[in-house]
């Protein structure tokens, strides 16, 4: 088993910036893909970017592609998600989570390629 915990959410205005972590314990050897979705308010949890565990491999949903940067520690077992130039609109719980799959047909962008899952930090951008 794995487990995921987030942290770094918060308040911020439009055009600043956070930093959420997501730190893993557990067996991680088996986690090749960790990934960062976000969920609204009466919206689906959507993908917003993934890295292989191994280093690389990184993608970025095209909302935020130029303004996040997903990383992870060397020793693996911390994953980042540097987020610039917030807008209103990524207001959402943010989640990490961990895949074993070791292929994907869409790239490791439905959450349903994902095993385990932290249990959310809110990230709330004002206008």
């Amino acid at each position: 088993q794995v487990q995921l915990v987030e942290s770094g959410g918060g308040l911020v205005q439009a055009g600043g910036s956070l930093r959420l972590s997501c730190a893993a314990s557990g067996d991680t050897s088996t986690t090749y893909i960790r990934g960062w979705f976000r969920q609204a308010p009466g919206k689906e949890r959507e993908f917003v970017a993934r890295i292989a565990s191994s280093g690389g491999f990184t993608s970025y949903a095209d909302a935020v592609k130029g303004r996040f940067t997903i990383s992870k520690n060397n020793a693996g077992n911390t994953l980042n998600l540097q987020m610039n130039s917030l807008k209103p609109e990524d207001t959402a719980v943010y989640y990490c989570a961990g895949s074993s799959r070791t292929s994907s047909i869409g790239g490791y962008r439905n959450p349903s390629e994902y095993r385990y899952w932290g249990q959310g930090t809110q990230v709330t951008v004002s206008s």
